[in-house]
């Protein structure tokens, strides 16, 4: 237990001071989460951070994919166990943020969603034909429901559709079933055959009565008449613009904050509706209404390097993409950069692969996603147009290459559209007149393309980047993470504090973040990858030998799977396949989704074999070299986040060594029984004086994160400001410290130059005067000029409080 002093029962219903993540779903559901709502508690988190809870589709491990938005889903648990979860939060003292979908529905299994199906039975007439966003006249009245393996005549006529007048259930089939496979629709009224049939004849003229057309899944590129999330057809977009759809979809959840079972939203993917903003604005409103008080409301936002948050959006911030980018750099050796860029350029004119700057290569990805899997996009674009324009397809797909954040919001953000309309027109000059007519079309916002365009660019910018440019460009893959860009190879402690102070200045009770459900790379992957900057030398030599085991033959992609193999290890076979196999198909340059190589793909199975047998004493002995710096990064990154601006989250289980790779990895049961005891025998350690070790075990983690976040929870007067504290003397740039106020955090940055150096020598932090006791350790120091190798003789960070500050808030 905690020998800090607690919260109210209430918590604090304003803003949180951390959270903690619980994904939620059937085999971790609601019951599950409120029995351990006390370990929360016990470690000094804030609020609970659960991800969504409405109605999903059967066996989601995630919930984006919300069916029914009028219910809690019944797997995870449902209405009474949320009120159950909320009970024991509340007993626990802490607040409870809710993970809310408003973009898109979950449409894969499409008799679990109600709205859906209505608009397959009863097309345009549907009561629920407005809550999507599909384009009926190009369809010819017809949603496109690209699920058949192959073109339509070519289906019926091999007889792999049966349709019947009948079946065992008539309230979801009142006229009668289509049957293809496993997959099954509603007839439209007064389109069944007179019997049960598969006679090609007859299935073609019934379907031609229906009101969605069934396609080769293939055509979704081209011919798809409905806007999705992403790429993903499967999740089809909502129209929450319009007031009766806001209404209906956001019923329960408002009902969630007016009884009290949450007291903040986190919206996933604003940037896909049609109006962020104005979506914003309605939601708190009506927040206010149910709950009689602001509401805290984050954005799942992605920003790019030097971009900001619009400040006239009513949020509390973003959800800390940015927040762990300028955390990640912080850890990274600048040094490495050109010996890992020679390294890079080696591997590529080795195996003949194509190089190249950042800038090219993004842009060569996202015009790929443009020419292929979002062509029905923009060909939607292109029948929006007020007027024609010549090549306006290709235009658009050139513009959206060339678009340098994830989407404007005019009237403001014009200046963006004019910098990718200028980047297209020098990469192509023959579309330079389309292009100054499709800028001068956009940027009117009261244009229904401009508007479409707006929420392309995203699906756009993250196809291309994220799930495919993040696999190509693998010299060194901490900073190919979601939110970062992999051109800024690192951060001065300068430009680190100047980030933190508008961070703190503009955005206060944003959420920082090391790990989410969405990163490529745990947290403790990034920061032991990030020790090969300080090595680059030794890590090409590794590579080396690596490859000389096993190569998939593509240099650059043996980098990126090697590098998964060191910073997970030890790590199973099944999650490095998994990974390999999800890396190689979204870089979609030896193989992919669509079209897998099954060479290649051998290839790379076989390397991943090889890391458990003829690879293994390679990588047990670079892991073993360089594992400790990998830990004294983690430590001082998970310090940096728990104690600079912002609202930090844990993600479920990162307490510990947090090692998994992309999702569904990341999603992995977390054994919270294991980390109850760890945390128990850890506090009992302390007690006696008995501080753990910096090892595998990650106790020392459990320690920085439970003593840091209990500090932030009970005493947040300690932490008011962000000022650079000096670090002085020959080993300087091995250290970063701030004051919070009448806390200093403390962290060392690249560790194996300190380690070559001979350690820290007489370099000192420039600490007030007066005594200040280390929350970490609880070790005085009188303050003043103070040399580090003191105070970081036992952890590789400290946590320093102002001594007479920390005696009275203990005598309150």
């Amino acid at each position: 237990m905690s020998s800090t002093a607690l919260p109210d029962a209430a918590g604090d219903r304003r803003h949180p001071a951390s959270t903690y993540r619980l994904q939620i779903r059937r085999s971790f559901d609601l019951d599950h989460a409120a029995a351990v709502t006390d370990y929360l508690r016990d470690l000094g988190v804030s609020w609970a951070y659960l991800s969504p809870l409405l109605a999903a589709t059967s066996g989601s491990d995630h919930g984006y994919d919300v069916v029914d938005v009028t219910r809690v889903d019944p797997e995870r648990g449902g209405p009474e166990a949320l009120a159950r979860f909320a009970a024991a939060a509340r007993q626990a003292g802490l607040g409870i943020l809710v993970d809310i979908v408003p973009n898109h529905m979950g449409i894969s299994s499409p008799a679990e969603n109600a709205w859906w199906w209505d608009v397959l039975l009863r097309g345009r007439g549907s009561a629920h034909a407005a809550a999507f966003d599909i384009d009926w006249d190009f369809g010819g009245g017809r949603v496109l429901v690209p699920i058949l393996g192959d073109d339509e005549e070519a289906v019926v006529t091999a007889g792999e559709i049966t349709v019947s007048p009948e079946t065992d259930d008539p309230s979801l089939f009142p006229f009668g079933a289509l049957r293809y496979f496993e997959h099954a629709f509603p007839l439209a009224e007064g389109s069944a055959p007179d019997a049960e049939t598969s006679d090609p004849a007859v299935v073609r003229a019934v379907l031609s009565r229906q009101h969605y057309r069934l396609a080769f899944w293939r055509t979704e590129a081209d011919d798809l008449n409905y806007r999705r999330f992403f790429a993903v057809t499967t999740l089809a977009g909502v129209r929450v613009e319009l007031p009766q759809i806001f209404e209906a979809t956001h019923a329960e959840i408002l009902r969630w904050l007016r009884e009290g079972l949450a007291d903040g939203l986190r919206v996933d993917h604003p940037d896909g509706l049609l109006d962020p903003g104005g979506y914003l604005d309605r939601l708190a409103e009506a927040a206010r209404e149910a709950r009689g008080a602001p509401t805290h409301v984050l954005v799942e936002k992605i920003l790019e390097h030097g971009e900001d948050l619009p400040a006239w959006w009513r949020t509390a911030g973003t959800t800390g993409y940015d927040a762990m980018g300028e955390i990640d750099r912080l850890f990274v050796d600048p040094a490495g950069e050109d010996a890992l860029d020679r390294l890079d350029a080696r591997l590529r004119d080795e195996t003949g692969v194509p190089g190249g700057s950042w800038s090219d290569l993004i842009h060569t990805t996202k015009r790929m996603i443009g020419d292929t899997i979002q062509r029905a996009e923009i060909a939607r674009l292109v029948r929006c147009l007020p007027a024609p324009v010549d090549h306006a397809a290709d235009a658009f797909a050139e513009l959206l290459a060339c678009f340098p954040v994830y989407r404007s919001y005019l009237p403001a953000g014009e200046e963006q559209l004019t910098r990718a309309t200028e980047d297209a027109a020098r990469r192509r000059p023959d579309l330079g007149p389309s292009l100054d007519a499709l800028r001068t079309i956009l940027r009117d916002p009261s244009l229904e393309v401009s508007r479409r365009f707006q929420q392309t660019t995203g699906p756009v910018m993250a196809k291309g980047v994220e799930d495919t440019a993040f696999y190509r460009y693998t010299r060194l893959g901490s900073l190919t993470e979601v939110g970062g860009d992999p051109a800024v190879f690192s951060m001065t402690s300068a430009q680190f504090h100047l980030a933190q102070q508008r961070r703190l200045a503009a955005w206060p009770h944003a959420m920082t973040a090391l790990s989410t459900h969405d990163t490529k790379r745990g947290e403790d992957v990034r920061a032991r990858l990030n020790v090969l900057a300080e090595i680059p030398e030794r890590w090409a030599e590794v590579l080396d030998g690596l490859r000389a085991v096993a190569t998939t033959g593509h240099g650059p992609f043996d980098a990126l799977l090697w590098q998964a193999v060191i910073g997970a290890w030890p790590a199973t076979p099944d999650r490095l396949h998994a990974y390999a196999e999800k890396a190689a198909r979204e870089a979609a340059e030896a193989t992919g989704w669509w079209d897998p190589d099954e060479g290649f793909e051998k290839r790379m199975h076989a390397l991943v074999d090889a890391a458990f047998a003829d690879a293994r004493p390679l990588i047990d002995e670079f892991v073993a070299e360089i594992s400790t710096y990998g830990w004294i990064n983690s430590l001082g990154a998970k310090l940096v986040q728990l104690t600079a601006p912002g609202a930090p989250d844990v993600y479920q289980g990162s307490e510990l060594w947090e090692t998994s790779l992309v999702d569904p990895d990341n999603r992995r049961p977390v054994d919270f029984a294991l980390r109850r005891r760890m945390l128990m025998d850890l506090d009992d350690a302390v007690a006696r004086g008995d501080l753990p070790p910096v090892d595998a075990s990650g106790r020392a983690k459990l320690l920085i994160t439970s003593r840091a976040l209990r500090l932030r929870r009970d005493r947040p007067d300690l932490f008011t400001v962000h000022r650079p504290t000096a670090v002085v003397g020959e080993a300087s740039e091995h250290a970063v410290a701030f004051h919070r106020g009448a806390a200093t955090t403390v962290a060392t940055r690249f560790p194996v130059g300190l380690t070559r150096r001979g350690g820290w020598g007489g370099t000192a932090v420039m600490l007030p005067a007066g005594p200040v006791v280390d929350a970490l350790t609880g070790r005085r120091f009188e303050g003043g000029e103070t040399e580090l190798s003191l105070i970081l003789q036992l952890y590789p960070v400290a946590l320093l409080v102002e001594a007479d500050r920390l005696e009275e808030g203990q005598s309150r």
